[in-house]
């Protein structure tokens, strides 16, 4: 998985502000033939964020925002995945950050290669869901409350068409 990626996307004070996650695990089971038998577990490293700053990263990891010495990784299981035709699919689950979890949907597409596929999908959270960003970060004129988040994985599951 040296090729995949999880990044996200924030608004501060309206301007889009882009980071990434640094390690991260997937498991993945998808036949493209039979996408309702899917299953995917990913757990990020939430200690692993990328904001492009040392000192943002720092404040992320604390207690306000991501917690991480309570709360180290944040946790997707997938509870069905449908097929939205074209090569274009929707996996439903349960993502869990800080201690809370909530039902998220992610639109993906899915293109068989050599080593089983490539997924490129993204989703919007709403990080105040989760516990992100307290106190004075609870002000959503400063950081928006949604997140764009994006995932590129290479290399696993899949079963290419014959």
């Amino acid at each position: 998985m040296d090729r995949s990626a999880i990044a996200f996307v924030s608004k501060q004070m309206n301007v889009p502000v882009d980071g990434k996650f640094g390690r991260f695990s997937a498991e993945i089971s998808f036949d493209a033939v039979k996408p309702s038998d899917a299953k995917v577990s990913i757990e990020v490293d939430l200690n692993s964020i990328d904001t492009g700053s040392d000192e943002a990263n720092a404040e992320v990891k604390g207690k306000s925002w991501f917690d991480v010495k309570s709360f180290p990784s944040a946790k997707f299981a997938s509870t069905g995945v449908k097929a939205l035709g074209g090569g274009r699919y929707e996996v439903a689950g349960k993502l869990t950050i800080k201690g809370r979890t909530r039902d998220v949907a992610a639109p993906f597409t899915f293109k068989p290669d050599a080593q089983g596929g490539v997924f490129d999908g993204s989703f919007t959270l709403k990080r105040l869901d989760y516990g992100i960003g307290s106190g004075v970060w609870s002000d959503t004129d400063t950081v928006a409350n949604e997140v764009q988040i994006k995932f590129h994985i290479t290399g696993v599951g899949g079963t290419p068409k014959q």
